[in-house]
């Protein structure tokens, strides 16, 4: 599955040309189909009974180097050594597994860690070639694509798949490719591959397919780095929030009061709001303090301790505390959850 951007036309960026356009042109017909040959010519590795990722060679290199190969009689691990090309076209299979709880206890989770790693990859690539092309791409429809491709595929005895960033960028930068014949032209060509021409592709050296590394459990690594991710993301925004203080005279229905007013400023949250309390200066402070939060947001419930903190340190010493500016999502989490953190503080 290959994401497909617009035409990039003197520096400045077309509408990607439509199927119809590019079968009266054969100068982009012919290019969507060699771009089809060979990516068929890359997914060949998909098929075989392992988990692999093959860093993709021109197809020239793949003929040349398994003739000589051939030729020179070298003892080589070939496509065929790794497992048996199938013979015939896939039909409507049915697994005959009893369909109950216990079942789906079994499959569940190789079934969520292969959706997990599909739809990382296909939006990874969809957003690197977003980039280079400076395009926008529709990643809830190829989501969506997505699954109900795997879901038909199994039913007919298929193996699961998604978008491939080593397809993808064949079809954008060495094969020109940018519209969906490349990508139906690759199945076409892989079906005649494999099931027409089994024996030929049997022989193609694997060294000919260049870096095919074998991975134990792909959607571990993936949940490590979502993970040290969110942490690296956690640890930078934690920097981003900051209080301004100063002290003037405000009117007020009472009179003029000394005023302290302290702006809030960034997202708060479990990691940037730890430190949030000691960030006021409680004890120099007038009797009325204001906390403008126009500029902040609270996310969770640290935040509303931290802030009930606050106010309880200062009614501590006689201060009176107002918090003016929340958005409404803030003022809503914080009514719900004020009160219930301050107590023993």
């Amino acid at each position: 599955m290959a994401i497909i951007p617009p035409l990039k036309i003197s520096n400045r960026y077309a509408p990607e040309p439509s199927v119809l356009t590019a079968l009266r042109s054969p100068r982009i017909l012919t290019r969507e189909v060699l771009a089809g040959l060979v990516a068929a010519g890359i997914l060949i590795m998909v098929f075989m009974p392992r988990i692999t990722k093959v860093v993709p060679a021109p197809l020239v290199a793949i003929v040349i180097l398994t003739a000589i190969t051939v030729l020179a009689a070298i003892a080589v691990p070939t496509v065929g050594d790794q497992g048996a090309l199938p013979t015939s076209l896939p039909a409507l299979f049915i697994p005959n597994v009893p369909f109950t709880l216990e079942t789906l206890g079994i499959i569940a989770p190789y079934a969520l860690a292969m959706a997990l790693v599909g739809l990382l990859e296909s939006l990874m690539t969809a957003k690197l070639v977003d980039d280079i092309t400076d395009t926008h791409s529709h990643k809830t429809r190829e989501a969506w694509g997505q699954g109900v491709s795997n879901m038909l595929s199994g039913i007919f005895g298929g193996m699961g798949g998604c978008a491939m960033i080593g397809q993808t960028m064949i079809n954008v930068r060495a094969s020109g490719a940018r519209t969906r014949i490349s990508t139906f032209l690759a199945g076409v060509f892989l079906l005649i591959l494999v099931v027409g021409l089994g024996d030929v592709v049997a022989i193609i050296s694997m060294a000919a397919l260049v870096a095919v590394a074998i991975t134990h459990n792909l959607a571990i690594g993936v949940i490590i780095g979502v993970i040290v991710a969110m942490v690296a993301f956690a640890r930078r925004v934690a920097h981003f929030v900051t209080v301004e203080r100063t002290v003037s005279d405000v009117s007020t229905d009472t009179g003029v009061i000394p005023t302290a007013r302290y702006t809030v400023t960034g997202e708060l949250f479990f990691a940037s709001s730890n430190d949030l309390t000691t960030q006021f200066e409680c004890t120099d402070d007038p009797d009325h303090v204001l906390i403008d939060m126009t500029a902040a947001r609270v996310w969770d419930a640290p935040t509303v301790a931290a802030l009930d903190a606050i106010t309880v340190k200062y009614e501590s010493r006689g201060k009176s505390v107002e918090f003016v500016g929340m958005n409404p999502a803030s003022v809503t989490m914080h009514q719900r959850l004020a009160g219930t953190f301050g107590e023993g503080i």
